[in-house]
């Protein structure tokens, strides 16, 4: 009896669809990702078991780092031109457009008002680098109470949040609060690193 031979068939996958796929993929995910912008100094937050988050937009942030200087950030580049224009207007200043547009850009920083036009006349490369002495907030001369006032009224939705170095000075961090309390703000936010809670 003859052997019937089975047709042999092609073992090759078409993998045209798969790579379209992988790319449109690779493409969205580079086109919707958010960098996390760059911050003036590194913070080493105190720990907690609290597991709440803060949202992604509509952030006012207070930072307090090892040697107790305050830096100020806000999101949204139209609420940082329309906070700019409120504390030119209060402090009799004038920007130009191109101070305007650098301030746009900055995530975080911390130099009283007397410096800011010096401070953003630098590359951005030389922000990153020079050493800011921090935004003053004592009884004295309290700018950052300014900074939340006009920052709340270019934004009424923002949620305002500490994130304090473990090695900055009780004093200062006392001040900040108290500076968000003579303007009404009375719910915040502490950034804190999570730890595994006690069992």
């Amino acid at each position: 009896m003859p052997k019937v031979k089975i047709p042999r068939k092609s073992t090759s996958i078409d993998m045209t669809a798969m790579c379209d796929v992988a790319f449109l993929l690779l493409t969205f995910f580079m086109l919707t990702t958010k960098f996390k912008p760059d911050e003036p100094v590194i913070v080493d937050t105190p720990s907690s078991i609290s597991e709440i988050k803060l949202p992604d937009t509509d952030i006012l942030q207070v930072t307090i780092d090892h040697e107790s200087k305050v830096y100020f950030g806000i999101d949204g580049k139209f609420t940082r031109l329309a906070l700019l224009d409120k504390i030119a207007e209060r402090h009799k200043m004038t920007f130009t457009e191109e101070e305007k547009q650098s301030f746009s850009t900055l995530s975080s920083f911390g130099v009283p008002i007397a410096n800011l036009k010096e401070f953003l006349h630098l590359k951005p490369e030389a922000r990153n680098s020079v050493k800011q002495s921090g935004i003053p907030c004592d009884s004295l001369n309290n700018e950052l109470g300014d900074w939340i006032l006009f920052a709340r009224l270019s934004n009424p939705k923002f949620r305002i949040a500490i994130k304090g170095d473990r090695e900055s000075s009780f004093p200062v961090v006392k001040q900040v609060i108290n500076t968000l309390q003579e303007k009404k703000v009375n719910k915040f936010n502490f950034i804190t690193s999570l730890e595994n809670a006690p069992e």
